[in-house]
């Protein structure tokens, strides 16, 4: 968990420090365009990942642009680890205890997923958009899971390209291997995390869909299933357009499905969805700590954002319990008052004030 957390130039925050007392929950309230959900942001970037906003990191520095930011935080186990960016190119550099790291580092020691206000709508915006969420999800415990699906978009760019400029067909057998590979690991891994996921939930059960996906699930192994595949993809090397259609796990979909209504989750109303969407991530919480003894950080932007007061009341008191620190954003403090473990911070066009709640 996250002690101490320090921001400098960050968005609107020059300079500020919060210190979490070794509280479970942070909550930070504040009117609108105050940066609470700059903090968020920071600690996601803590990651190792580009953050929950996957925005350039020279617009994310406060003279934007111009200059850079830093990230430090210090842990409960006192490890600090650190994001800076100087400016000039767009990368960012990771620090553990003070010496150099790479970013995939970080993710070892933090296991961080979010939820804004653009995952309240997950069950009805495109496929695209859940593949990316779950994937997400799943590289908490598969950490090569995501450069397996960058390898696949990337493989599948340069068939597109082969295919169009007419290529060496042994150009296009080898990418084809490598597609295939790379695509029945990507296929393994979601059905993997699907399945581990759901014996965490209760009310609600996700399904993994997807050609690939169909072939395991029904009990294919994985080296007659990639065998398949290759055999599609030699099938399938005509252009439609100018363009490629091909299927794969690049078109997969996730499923959620509630089973208290006994519905689709797309199908029910947008508070039900959310409370769907919190449950999710709860039991993400406790797959992560169960698996690698790790307390995850949940990220809450506008948290109570279409929940009722029954629902409101029961996400906060399931908040209380995971087995994570959960830091939260929302308009009205009053929201919160029955959130236990907590500590309070109030924000104000990037002045923080940090206190303390007892018990």
């Amino acid at each position: 968990m996250i002690n101490t957390l320090t921001l400098t130039d960050f968005r609107n925050h020059p300079a500020c420090r919060i210190t979490t007392y070794g509280k479970r929950n942070i909550i930070i309230t504040g009117p609108n365009g105050a940066g609470k959900t700059a903090i968020l942001e920071a600690v996601s970037l803590l990651g190792g990942e580009r953050g929950m906003r996957g925005v350039q990191m020279s617009d994310i520095a406060r003279f934007a642009g111009n200059g850079g930011f830093g990230v430090v935080a210090n842990l409960g186990d006192d490890t600090q680890i650190s994001i800076q960016f100087n400016g000039g190119d767009n990368n960012r550099r990771a620090k553990i205890d003070n010496e150099n790291a790479n970013l995939t580092d970080l993710a070892k020691l933090m296991r961080i997923v979010w939820i804004t206000p653009r995952e309240d709508r997950l069950f009805v915006d495109s496929s695209a958009d859940r593949r990316a969420f779950f994937d997400r999800l799943a590289t908490s415990f598969d950490a090569s899971h995501a450069g397996r699906c960058a390898k696949l978009s990337k493989l599948l760019s340069e068939r597109a390209f082969a295919l169009k400029s007419g290529a060496d067909t042994r150009w296009i057998d080898a990418l084809d291997v490598q597609i295939a590979g790379v695509a029945v690991a990507i296929a393994a891994a979601r059905i993997q995390y699907a399945g581990e996921l759901n014996y965490f939930l209760k009310n609600c059960a996700v399904s993994v869909n997807g050609i690939i996906e169909k072939m395991q699930i029904d009990g294919m192994s994985s080296g007659d299933a990639e065998r398949q595949y290759l055999d599609y993809l030699k099938n399938n090397r005509t252009l439609v357009g100018d363009k490629m259609i091909l299927d794969g796990p690049h078109k997969s979909d996730m499923g959620v499905f509630n089973n208290v209504l006994n519905l689709p989750a797309y199908l029910t109303s947008t508070g039900q969805q959310k409370t769907v969407l919190m449950e999710l991530i709860l039991a993400h919480a406790k797959l992560v700590h169960t698996k690698t003894g790790k307390k995850p950080i949940i990220l809450l932007d506008e948290a109570a954002a279409h929940l009722d007061d029954n629902a409101r009341n029961k996400l906060f008191q399931e908040l209380g319990a995971a087995d994570a620190q959960v830091w939260a954003t929302g308009l009205d403090v009053n929201i919160f008052k029955n959130v236990p473990d907590a500590v309070f911070v109030a924000c104000q066009d990037g002045d923080i004030n940090n206190i303390v709640v007892a018990e």
